[in-house]
């Protein structure tokens, strides 16, 4: 390994729940700081090479103590997508834009060698450009994903060579996870198919990138291990298929066919919406650079749901707000 010690913002969420145990297994020392909206019974238990902090990333000086003797972090960490964003904008712009820049002063100040960031391929906003590479200017529709973008030059603002900064673009994350997110869109036709036996598309023609979550784990890893002048300074866009809604709704259909065959056929209803938005992105470059290629398909993700949902391991997926990013944030009055 590269490095001995890592400490991961956001390290108790979705993503952060997946990674968390595979970077232990890899022999890292992982210290989670994460404000634990949604607990951390998740997480391993009995590890000694695992700490789980409950802190919050604008408290700088709490933080700092806490980078003590790390040497990479991995943030992750962000009030997540545009619907829990607009619920207190005040609150999602101190914790995704105001804290960032001292976060990574504070990094750096403690010794910190490597600051890997999780940025958004929503940065593009909508484009008719075949391909949305990296230089691709910034159109964001949204706040949530601006401030993304924002904070990349924050980070690189402070980098040198002791302090190396990289930024990776995914698309959205979809699959199991033991903090599982219902709220984002192959999740959400997935849950509504194998529980209510229908699914509904509002549009269809809308393409969505998506990313398995093990791939999205597979890429931290490799951010954290590769060569210095592979990745310092850079960006790097990761997504595995531009697929349509109706595309999408249509994998999800036969996966569940065939995973409960009793249910018989399933419907895929159309509403119209005026939310036309379409977004596609390139992913040649972190091929071509660092030899990364996604090996998990949106099927695998389906399946992987379809599967835990049988399993019982995503009980209530309708009525526990833990599922639920807004939901969460409004029942605990997140602030």
């Amino acid at each position: 390994m590269k490095f001995e010690s890592v400490l991961i913002t956001g390290g108790a969420g979705y993503c952060g729940s997946v990674l968390t145990p595979q970077l232990l297994d890899k022999g890292y020392r992982v210290t989670v700081y994460d404000i634990l909206y949604y607990g951390s019974d998740f997480l391993p238990k009995d590890n000694p090479n695992l700490k789980v902090v409950e802190g919050d990333i604008r408290d700088a000086k709490h933080l700092a103590r806490e980078l003590e003797s790390i040497d990479t972090v991995l943030h992750l960490a962000c009030i997540s997508n545009d619907a829990s964003f607009v619920l207190d904008e005040k609150l999602s712009t101190s914790v995704n834009l105001d804290a960032f820049e001292p976060m990574v002063i504070a990094a750096k100040d403690a010794g910190v060698k490597r600051f890997v960031y999780a940025s958004t391929s929503s940065v593009y906003g909508v484009s008719d450009e075949p391909k949305v590479t990296e230089d691709h200017p910034q159109t964001p529709l949204t706040l949530y994903n601006k401030f993304k973008g924002l904070c990349e030059p924050l980070l690189f603002k402070h980098t040198d060579e002791t302090f190396v900064g990289v930024a990776f673009r995914p698309a959205t994350v979809c699959g199991y996870g033991p903090r599982q997110r219902l709220d984002v869109s192959v999740n959400i036709l997935t849950n509504h198919a194998v529980n209510k036996g229908k699914i509904t598309v509002f549009g269809g023609s809308q393409l969505r990138p998506n990313l398995h979550i093990q791939d999205y784990v597979d890429l931290c890893k490799l951010l954290l291990e590769a060569p210095d002048e592979k990745i310092a300074d850079d960006v790097f866009n990761c997504g595995f298929q531009n697929m349509s809604i109706m595309e999408i709704a249509e994998v999800v259909k036969k996966v569940v066919e065939e995973e409960f065959p009793e249910r018989g056929d399933l419907e895929i209803v159309t509403t119209p919406t005026d939310d036309i938005r379409s977004y596609h992105i390139n992913s040649d470059k972190i091929k071509r650079v660092l030899r990364f290629e996604p090996q998990h398909s949106i099927e695998e993700a389906v399946r992987d749901l379809c599967r835990a949902f049988r399993d019982g391991k995503l009980p209530d997926s309708f009525d526990d707000d833990s599922y639920y990013n807004v939901r969460t944030m409004r029942a605990i009055g997140a602030e």
